[in-house]
């Protein structure tokens, strides 16, 4: 019907993306999967199969991810409800005293966005900052950002938080790899963000305001109401060793003789080691932790799946329309065109840069039009997918591909983005005052993530 060049079609899907979400305010899923039909209907192919693959290849990434995500939201709404998260945010106040308080909120963070969504984890740390500044007068100003710090971060680059699980899976990565790798590159970004974030409240020293609307100070919760460390710690701590273990098991058994105990060993991590049944392990616990901790009925648990349920269905709709959009692009073929593109005056190792200097523009373009970290992520990653002819033509581990991505996704937030509102609100900031705070605190955290990307990228490739 169409013999439309494969960079013009991509351009096309981007376009439409883009201006779908910024003018039109189309839900991110309708304007994802409207985005695949256009493209497949422009790509290659029999008429007749144009639509069916979008909805095959859709079915294919929620089978994908699907069940990881919908885990962790359940995984995070026990933790909160039992008081396993506070009760981790507490051990770590303990264990760095008060003079190091903004290093425990930033810690505190760091840890719990991993299968909490940010907005929740802030609105849990929030209280405990203004308590901390209600003690030692001073400082609020820190401890509200260095929570951003450590839990943007996180959220932006360890599965199984969505942006980064849709990432691992549009770039065929092992899980567990981007687990290590991000959780590695997010340690000096949220580092730089600590640092950052003193040099603020140094030259700004904002006060603490009242809660909006006249609301009251949460109470804390009474220490024998908690759930030991342990088994609080457990849910997050569970699936990133069992995943992670997978990984390395597997590195290592390569090449082991048939039916030999290290072929053995592989077997069995690679069983336990799955992310779907180590995320569902670490949802029996954290079920377990509230039932038992809260006293709750058999019915009351199921209330609160059910309700946790209900909030991740979108964000595997959006995924998965992300993936969907991805493989139209791969059908349209833009992995050849791009590479031919690129090969034309550079070698193999630079063209590798290249992509990802591409990626990394790519993602601060969409971040910056339509607000979410995540949906900036789904995007990017589906459009490079396609571009990527194969393991070996990066010159480079495609991990750091995923990472830089994430980092560049948190560049440029202002007041399209919820988290903009929910950092401005909840810590009592002004618009102007968010702007000179949130803004260039996440810019600085994202571009050091990328920073760091890039040289691993260069000096430990893993290709």
């Amino acid at each position: 019907m169409f013999d439309l060049h494969p960079l013009i079609i991509l351009l096309i899907g981007m376009a439409t993306v883009v201006l779908m979400i910024t003018l039109l305010r189309l839900n991110a899923f309708i304007a994802l999967l409207s985005s695949a039909i256009i493209v497949s209907l422009l790509a290659p192919g029999g008429l007749p199969e144009k639509i069916s693959r979008v909805a095959k290849e859709f079915g294919s990434t929620a089978g994908g991810i699907g069940i990881v995500i919908a885990l962790a939201v359940v995984i995070g709404k026990c933790m909160m409800d039992s008081g396993a998260a506070d009760r981790i945010v507490r051990s770590f106040l303990s264990l760095l005293g008060e003079k190091r308080a903004a290093t425990a909120l930033m810690a505190s963070g760091y840890v719990l966005s991993v299968p909490v969504f940010f907005d929740t984890v802030f609105y849990l740390l929030v209280p405990l900052a203004r308590s901390m500044h209600k003690r030692t007068k001073k400082h609020y100003l820190k401890y509200i950002m260095a929570i951003a710090a450590g839990g943007v971060v996180t959220h932006s680059l360890v599965p199984p938080t969505p942006g980064p699980l849709s990432m691992a899976d549009n770039f065929d990565i092992d899980v567990g790899l981007l687990i290590m790798v991000g959780a590695l590159v997010a340690v000096p970004a949220s580092l730089v963000g600590m640092l950052f974030s003193g040099l603020v409240n140094g030259r700004m020293n904002l006060p603490m305001r009242p809660l909006a609307g006249g609301m009251s100070e949460p109470e804390p919760v009474e220490e024998h109401r908690l759930p030991h460390l342990l088994p609080s710690v457990l849910p997050i701590v569970l699936p990133v060793l069992l995943v992670s273990s997978n990984t390395i098991v597997s590195a290592v058994a390569k090449g082991a003789a048939e039916g030999s105990r290290m072929e053995k060993l592989a077997g069995l991590a690679a069983v336990f080691g799955d992310v779907n049944l180590a995320m569902l392990l670490s949802a029996g616990i954290a079920m377990w932790v509230l039932k038992s901790k809260r006293r709750l009925s058999n019915k009351e648990l199921a209330k609160v799946v059910e309700v946790s349920l209900m909030s991740g269905g979108m964000i595997i709709l959006i995924t998965a329309a992300g993936g969907a959009f991805g493989k139209m692009l791969d059908a349209a073929g833009i992995g050849p065109a791009v590479e031919n593109l690129l090969r034309a005056d550079a070698g193999q190792q630079a063209s590798g840069l290249v992509l990802l200097a591409l990626g990394v523009v790519i993602a601060l373009v969409l971040k910056i039009a339509q607000g979410s970290c995540t949906v900036a992520m789904i995007a990017t990653s589906a459009m490079l997918a396609p571009m990527i002819a194969s393991a070996d033509s990066l010159g480079y581990n495609r991990v750091y591909l995923a990472t830089a991505i994430g980092g560049a996704s948190m560049i440029g937030s202002w007041m399209n983005d919820s988290g903009f509102w929910i950092f401005a609100k909840m810590a009592g900031l002004t618009e102007g005052e968010t702007i000179k705070t949130w803004t260039p605190l996440l810019a600085i955290v994202g571009l050091a993530a990328v920073v760091v990307s890039f040289l691993l990228a260069t000096i430990f490739p893993m290709g």
